[in-house]
């Protein structure tokens, strides 16, 4: 059974339609990568699934049951999420940020068990924050900031994470810390990963790695293309999606092909080179 299906959904604001008839799938240990410009709607369209949002016409199934009659608490140990920002104003410890996580898990009125506290510090070290724990969030840099946020959603132990552009703010090594911690995640547990990304080249990781990957391209409210990295990231959807010309390089990576999206130019609005 699909842990996410989406079934010809539909969102507007007012007159100004955002995306039309958009569906599709997410099954355990599948990696669904959403790609497109600014602007496009990606966020919007995680926002429904999450529940933030209704769309103004079709069904989200999660694990099998409409989310528009699911209990708030129910869809949060269904779905964790992992926003594109998030300011703190409180100055909380890493581990109090991380314990949060746990919230859908505690009775009301009741404390956080001694399991819930190991489930939040074995998050912590599995994004290398563990000398970090009881600094205050509101002092870390926004790359740490993310990493806290990613912990949090792994102390959530929900079947599904839907990141909005996880790695946006993180340094290059930072980037591939995020990358291999969601690699193993849905190897070794079977998540599912919904992430919104401005970077081509994340979907071929996970492909490369062999984790089942699709990639959705979102352009003027519709999916263009959706499908495995290796069939949909071409030098045309790339034109077509971002407006730029591209070359798609592939090298050995220690017996496994390893494929890269390397932009060459711009385009103008009538789709030539300046």
């Amino acid at each position: 059974m699909a842990l996410i299906n989406v079934k010809n959904i539909s969102f507007s604001y007012g007159a100004r339609i955002i995306f039309s008839q958009i569906s599709f799938c997410v099954e355990p240990g599948q990696v669904y990568c959403l790609l497109g410009p600014n602007g496009c709607g990606k966020t919007t369209l995680l926002d429904c699934v999450l529940g933030f949002l209704t769309p103004d016409e079709g069904q989200i199934l999660i694990r099998g049951k409409d989310s528009a009659l699911c209990r708030s608490g129910w869809l949060s140990k269904s779905m964790s999420y992992v926003p594109q920002n998030h300011e703190g104003t409180f100055p909380y410890t890493v581990f109090d940020m991380v314990l949060m996580g746990r919230a859908a898990h505690i009775p009301f009125f009741s404390s956080p068990s001694p399991d819930d506290k190991d489930i939040s510090w074995e998050a912590i070290e599995q994004v290398g924050l563990t000398e970090m724990a009881m600094r205050p969030y509101t002092l870390l840099s926004g790359g740490e900031r993310q990493l806290v946020l990613i912990a949090r959603a792994l102390a959530q132990q929900a079947p599904v994470i839907i990141m909005d552009e996880p790695t946006a703010h993180l340094d290059f090594k930072h980037e591939f810390i995020v990358l291999e911690t969601i690699m193993n995640l849905v190897r070794t547990r079977g998540l599912a990963l919904v992430i919104s990304t401005h970077f081509p080249n994340q979907a071929y990781y996970f492909e490369s790695h062999q984790i089942p990957t699709t990639v959705a391209m979102l352009h003027k409210g519709r999916f263009i293309h959706s499908g495995p990295p290796d069939q949909v990231l071409t030098k045309d959807g790339i034109r077509t999606l971002y407006g730029i010309d591209s070359t798609i390089v592939s090298f050995d990576n220690n017996g496994a092909p390893l494929k890269h999206v390397i932009p060459v130019k711009t385009l103008d609005s009538e789709g030539e080179r300046p």
